[in-house]
């Protein structure tokens, strides 16, 4: 997902990233941790968990990467290669 402020990734084990890229000095975060359908300005449509399951796997599995103007591209590098080193280690 790329939205000009956002840069996210999926992953299934989001917080063990997300804990590996904090111990190499990388911020990340998790956008949008509960789908459209569930929100509880939306309980009058009625929706349930399990009714829209590409939308609640996006919503366990995205993480958000460092993204604002003044990266450099070391930087973005750098987030790269220790992404690149974490599924490695897989």
């Amino acid at each position: 997902l790329h939205t000009f402020h956002i840069f996210a990734i999926r992953t299934k084990d989001r917080s063990s990233l997300a804990s590996y890229l904090k111990g190499e000095g990388i911020q990340t975060s998790v956008r949008y941790p509960v789908p459209m359908h569930l929100q509880p300005a939306l309980e009058y449509l009625q929706y349930h968990e399990g009714d829209f399951p590409q939308a609640e796997a996006w919503a366990r599995e995205n993480l958000s990467l460092p993204m604002y103007p003044e990266l450099t591209q070391e930087q973005v590098e750098y987030v790269c290669d220790k992404i690149e080193g974490w599924v490695r280690t897989r």
